[in-house]
């Protein structure tokens, strides 16, 4: 068992949360959750050793650091409104979610003045990998913060980069969706485009699978595109569209132009407008709205 001070929080226990919260209980932190709307997560983190409290009061007075994994920088900082009054000085906050940075300064801000620390620690990969403990973890914390956080995020991430001070984990992280979901995006269309000029899925990916332009994002695509399975990779089209949202803001804010960027955003949003915005419509998916538009059933 791990030998720790530390009482840890965890709010939004949903495809990421769970296998990351799983990983923080079961190698031996005091963990405590709070459900949503599914039970089902909660029921099973509370079978394994964590304590299941009602209200976000008793789990900011309860945690020495919360780690949140939401949906986007609303209900973070909706989250953090609600937990800041009953807050301790020194407790940590520890935002896994993909966020603005705008909103994550902000939020850094508002905490320092209670005495509390903002970390942002976003993920790369997948739920299977969260159920593993091998995500990919970029943390924007200064040192001390770091060195608090890190034993813990070490419980559900094999890569862990402290990639400089607060709000450069979210900057880091959206430039990895940048180009995850451009891949998406690039896959898409050169499916669709395969597919109208004769060449079936299959014979397309012989070509490219296994050469250099072959890769593991590429593998989960194609694992819905080629295979037909709609679970391949488990991250919502609703969730890719605000990711290049934000990757086109925070490009606005920095004078950098956004020829690329808008073009994947912008086929996230063919996505959504056309029917894509449903809790089980996922990246891969993404191939299906491209070859609708294209006259391809």
């Amino acid at each position: 068992m791990t030998q720790t001070t530390e009482t840890i929080g965890f709010i939004g226990v949903g495809l990421m949360g769970h296998g990351m919260a799983k990983n923080i209980v079961e190698k031996g932190y005091p963990l405590t959750v709070m459900a949503h709307r599914n039970r089902v997560p909660v029921d099973d983190l509370v079978a394994r050793g964590a304590v299941e409290v009602s209200s976000l009061s008793d789990m900011a007075s309860n945690c020495s650091i919360i780690f949140l994994c939401l949906t986007g920088s609303p209900q973070v900082a909706a989250t953090v409104a609600a937990l800041k009054c009953d807050l301790a000085k020194g407790t940590v906050i520890v935002d896994c979610s993909t966020s603005d940075p705008t909103v994550t300064g902000q939020l850094m801000d508002e905490l320092a003045e209670i005495g509390v620390a903002l970390a942002d620690a976003p993920l790369s990969r997948t739920p299977k990998e969260a159920w593993d403990g091998t995500l990919d973890c970029m943390v924007g914390a200064d040192t001390d913060v770091f060195e608090r956080i890190q034993p813990i995020i070490a419980t559900w991430a094999a890569k862990i980069v402290h990639i400089g001070g607060v709000g450069d984990g979210h900057r880091m992280k959206l430039l990895n969706n940048f180009i995850s979901l451009g891949y998406a995006a690039l896959y898409s269309e050169a499916l669709a485009l395969s597919r109208k000029v004769g060449i079936p899925v299959q014979e397309f990916d012989k070509v490219i699978r296994g050469g250099r332009m072959d890769c593991g994002f590429y593998q989960t695509f194609m694992g819905y595109a080629l295979e037909g399975n709609r679970d391949a990779h488990k991250f919502s089209l609703s969730n890719a569209y605000k990711d290049m949202r934000y990757v086109e803001s925070m490009a606005n804010n920095a004078t950098v132009t956004t020829t690329m960027s808008s073009a994947v955003k912008n086929a996230f949003a063919l996505a959504m407008a056309t029917g894509g915005n449903g809790p089980d419509d996922y990246v891969p998916h993404l191939s299906d709205f491209i070859s609708k538009a294209n006259g391809i059933a």
